[in-house]
């Protein structure tokens, strides 16, 4: 009895050992943010990780327990070969999250979890995010991992299985066993009380990175799998009665009559470029770093900023979904992987269709990334897609496709064809200014900035050629990022700054250079834009002037089950995960805030799921 006993201890030891020193990896791994904690906080952080790592030792631990049972009538080897089995195979999934999880987090600012598999049908554009050495270290690191694992299992557990003996006594033992099993209940599920184990049980820090530092990857992962799809259900947050009530304060209604224009006449060409990954930390006259992009500065003092505008996401494919379709992104999940919902929603370029005009993108990746195809043929109806697979192999060399001088080369040459429907929208997606930053320019130390300042670059010598065209004086060019991005280095992923993004209107159609300080997003484009051209445009109902006078301004992001709410009063941001205000201005309205945040969160999944 006493082997079989000391071995199911051991076991759920084992793994609590294992994870203790999983959290101490992660932190070493982000030494830079976890340097300045101090030895106590790094002891803090690993204390309150207990209560997940209990209940995921306890998850991993039940097998166990079963088969100890079982070896009471089968033979020892029989039993050590089954053991084998499970703790390789455990050996291999633990060692994989151990490496790529704090790999991933430098990028997401979170972890590991379900979302993961939208991105892995294109896994040649996931391992674009990562250097070489990164995909060789991670790999062997990998190996190692799991050797080690293993190794220790031979060491530990299956040295104690191998002096297992016969009993007599096999009722009495079994009896022991199941019971010393049934009790993992209560680590698996947090104990007695009406809540059961969840990520946020180990919140404890108003530091997020305290926070995340404590969670179990594993157990993270695992949950998130585990979560409904009806997202209606899982963000159901108030009666309906009350969330349509707070709604129609905040969805547009009639449209003023005292609108200003912004532009010379109502049907310009337009382009838009949406710009992967500018914040506005790198546009100076938003307050950010100098001398990054003097174009892009340039062309906001010559034509309309917006200065207090906000992505609704750290995403392209939800972005893109934003800014085109003017719909909210979702936390934890994007509408982009759902083509049959996407075909329902109302698209900037398909409403211009209707207007008469032409209609091309212009992309250096791959278009198959993340169900972009099928939302830009089915829900936008471009005419024309070029993708990567356009241009000669030796331009799509680097990570991501075709470096963005040769992609906006390609829109100028495009604009010299001879016999081009006017009006037309073009839209051109920029890509050399995502991880890991590899341009072909050399001006600043750091990776981020520096391919900023190449695309940007770029943008001005397009410019500065398209003035001397006949279409510049009736184009409207729009520039609009996909996302921030996470710079400074150390931002949280909920941190409001991290949401600003510059929206600029430049071009010959243009009326007169302006600044609009109201609060907007990326959903509003639509309604600003189809506002100034006098065309219709209910189908966008999230979409809101933020000219008209009538309407309720604010801005609203998501990201991985949480989101920012911002007014004039001020900005809150709530995390599902520990249900709580996790960050505040000065002074906001926090009450209100966060019950309209709630409720437009609740109305977003609402229509998601009745598409």
């Amino acid at each position: 009895m006493g082997k079989r006993v000391l071995s199911f201890f051991l076991t759920y030891f084992f793994f609590m050992v294992f994870f203790l020193l999983e959290k101490i990896f992660f932190m070493f791994f982000h030494f830079d943010i976890y340097k300045e904690a101090g030895v106590s906080n790094w002891i803090t952080i690993l204390k309150n990780g207990f209560p997940l790592d209990f209940s995921m030792a306890g998850y991993l631990t039940v097998l166990p327990g079963i088969f100890l049972i079982l070896s009471l009538w089968i033979r020892k080897q029989t039993t050590i070969k089954i053991f084998s089995i499970y703790f390789l195979i455990l050996s291999i999934f633990l060692g994989i999250i151990f490496i790529v999880d704090p790999v991933l987090f430098g990028y997401w600012g979170v972890h590991l979890d379900s979302t993961v598999f939208m991105y892995m049908k294109n896994m040649k554009d996931v391992f674009a995010s990562l250097k070489a050495s990164e995909i060789a270290g991670g790999g062997i690191g990998m190996v190692l991992i799991i050797a080690l694992i293993f190794l220790a299992y031979r060491v530990s557990i299956q040295k104690i299985l191998s002096g297992i003996q016969p009993v007599k006594a096999k009722w009495k033992t079994g009896g022991l066993l199941l019971l010393l099993t049934g009790l993992l209940f209560i680590p698996i599920r947090g104990g007695f009380t009406v809540s059961t184990m969840n990520v946020g049980k180990v919140y404890f820090s108003t530091n997020s990175f305290y926070n995340q530092a404590a969670i179990n990857p594993y157990f993270n992962f695992i949950y998130s799998l585990t979560k409904s799809e009806n997202f209606s259900e899982e963000f159901h947050f108030m009666p309906e009665e009350k969330m349509q009530e707070i709604m129609k304060q905040l969805l547009p209604g009639t449209a003023s009559d005292s609108i200003p224009m912004l532009l010379n006449n109502e049907n310009p060409n337009i382009i838009l470029f949406v710009l992967e990954g500018f914040g506005s930390v790198v546009i100076e006259p938003l307050g950010g770093e100098k001398n990054v992009t003097p174009n892009l500065s340039r062309l906001a003092e010559e034509g309309i900023l917006f200065s207090h505008f906000y992505t609704n996401t750290f995403r392209t494919d939800r972005g893109l979904i934003s800014v085109l379709s003017g719909y909210p992104a979702q936390a934890m999940t994007s509408i982009m992987k759902y083509p049959n919902k996407t075909r329902s929603l109302p698209a900037i370029p398909k409403t211009l269709g209707r207007e008469g005009y032409s209609r091309e993108l212009i992309y250096g990746g791959d278009i198959d990334f993340t169900n972009m195809r099928s939302y830009f043929f089915g829900c936008c109806n471009f005419e024309e897609i070029v993708s990567d697979v356009y241009f000669p192999l030796k331009d799509r060399l680097s990570k991501w496709g075709v470096p963005d001088h040769i992609v906006i080369d390609t829109l100028a040459n495009k604009l010299q064809e001879k016999n081009l429907q006017e009006p037309f929208f073009k839209m051109v997606l920029t890509l050399s200014s995502h991880e890991p930053f590899i341009v072909p320019f050399n001006r600043l130390e750091n990776p981020y900035l520096n391919s900023v300042a190449y695309t940007d670059s770029c943008l001005g010598d397009f410019v500065e050629k398209f003035r001397k065209t006949p279409y510049w004086d009736n184009t409207l060019l729009i520039f609009v990022p996909d996302h921030a991005a996470a710079y400074p280095p150390k931002i949280e992923i909920f941190n409001p700054e991290r949401y600003k993004i510059p929206l600029i209107w430049s071009g010959g159609a243009v009326k007169n250079p302006a600044v609009i300080d109201k609060i907007g997003s990326q959903m509003d484009l639509a309604a600003i834009l189809f506002s100034q051209m006098n065309v219709a445009h209910e189908d966008f109902i999230f979409s809101k002037n933020i000219l008209d006078p009538h309407v309720t301004n604010f801005a609203y992001y998501s990201y991985n089950n949480g989101f920012g709410m911002i007014d004039t009063t001020g900005t809150i941001v709530y995390d599902k995960n520990a249900d709580q205000i996790i960050y505040q201005t000065e002074n906001p309205d926090s009450e209100t805030l966060l019950e309209k945040g709630k409720a437009f969160t609740q109305f977003s999944y609402m229509d998601f799921d009745g598409r």
